[in-house]
């Protein structure tokens, strides 16, 4: 398997301009604060698949037909892996309680985030493996906890969360840094007591980054086992992640207008929390395409209840 491509310096500035610029598009195109539309939300992600197989085109002119296909392969690889990421961001803004107009403030800033964070662990290789274990048995635990409370409010009403003071993330955050219990609109820092603080948008924003890199633990090494050229790694990387956002905002607006949607992804979280445990116990390893087939009949069986059942409530012989 080859390791090395020489990537001369216009092709990595290709890369980052595409990057930069149409980051920079999405940010002044979602600039106020306001949710995603089901129709906005189609056709950004059509957009970065767009541009995601116009630089396998550029790829291809430079490299060859082969490092094409080794770009593809990567990319579709962790677009499939990366599908349990948009249920756990779901599980990240119920468990925060944030409301859809600043979710795509937070995914935006996570984003730019995760492409730092994807450099660092790429450059890493796999040496950063023994680390991902704990930490996907927490995030197992906190789906499975997330799933439950969401089925709770399903069943009784939403609980909003107006004062963080008790919330877990602010009862751990504040023994090392300022914390100011209540959101301040989409800022992630305000002034509290005389100097910064960070918010709960803040703290949710984190743990959307903790989330990625703990995907990256299971993406990264499966796509280094189609391609060990770097750049191909990271361009693949960074492309599907880009357009995971977009995907994600096409899967809750559906759930606005699909009454039995969240039912589906209740089920799916809970799915995603039982394999995250199975994993990390060695019990069993669930494959991807498995998750990709259970994920894809749990969110179609939820869109046919909710077209053939629009009201909020199923026949009791279903």
């Amino acid at each position: 398997m080859e390791t090395v491509m020489n990537v001369d310096p216009l092709s990595a500035a290709i890369f980052i301009a595409v990057v930069i610029i149409f980051l920079i598009i999405d940010l002044k195109s979602h600039s106020d604060d306001k949710p995603i539309s089901l129709k906005n939300a189609a056709v950004w992600s059509a957009i970065w698949v767009v541009v995601s197989l116009m630089f396998a085109g550029y790829v291809a002119h430079i490299w060859g037909i082969e490092k094409m296909s080794l770009f593809l392969a990567g990319y579709f690889l962790e677009k499939s892996l990366a599908v349990d990421n948009l249920f756990v961001f779901m599980a990240i803004f119920a468990s925060f309680s944030i409301e859809d107009k600043y979710q795509h403030r937070v995914l935006y800033y996570g984003i730019v985030g995760a492409i730092i964070l994807r450099f660092i662990f790429i450059a890493a290789g796999t040496s950063l493996l023994w680390l991902g274990g704990w930490v996907l048995g927490l995030f197992g635990l906190f789906v499975l906890w997330t799933a439950w409370k969401m089925w709770q409010n399903m069943r009784h009403g939403k609980e909003e969360i107006t004062d963080y003071t008790n919330h877990w993330s602010v009862r751990y955050t504040k023994r090392v840094l300022p914390v100011h219990t209540k959101l301040e609109g989409h800022n992630f820092l305000t002034k509290a007591g005389g100097g910064l603080a960070v918010t709960p948008l803040f703290l949710c924003l984190v743990c959307i980054e903790m989330s990625d890199v703990m995907f990256a633990f299971d993406s990264v090494p499966a796509v280094i086992a189609v391609t060990q050229v770097p750049f191909l790694v990271y361009t693949s990387n960074i492309f599907a992640i880009l357009g995971l956002r977009s995907l994600y905002f096409l899967l809750s607006a559906a759930k606005r207008r699909l009454v039995h949607l969240e039912k589906a992804v209740i089920g799916i979280l809970a799915y995603i929390g039982v394999k995250m445990l199975l994993a990390v116990f060695g019990i069993i390893h669930i494959s991807a395409m498995v998750s990709l087939f259970v994920v894809l009949g749990g969110l179609l069986t939820g869109v046919l209840t909710s077209l053939m059942f629009p009201s909020d409530s199923l026949p009791k012989k279903l």
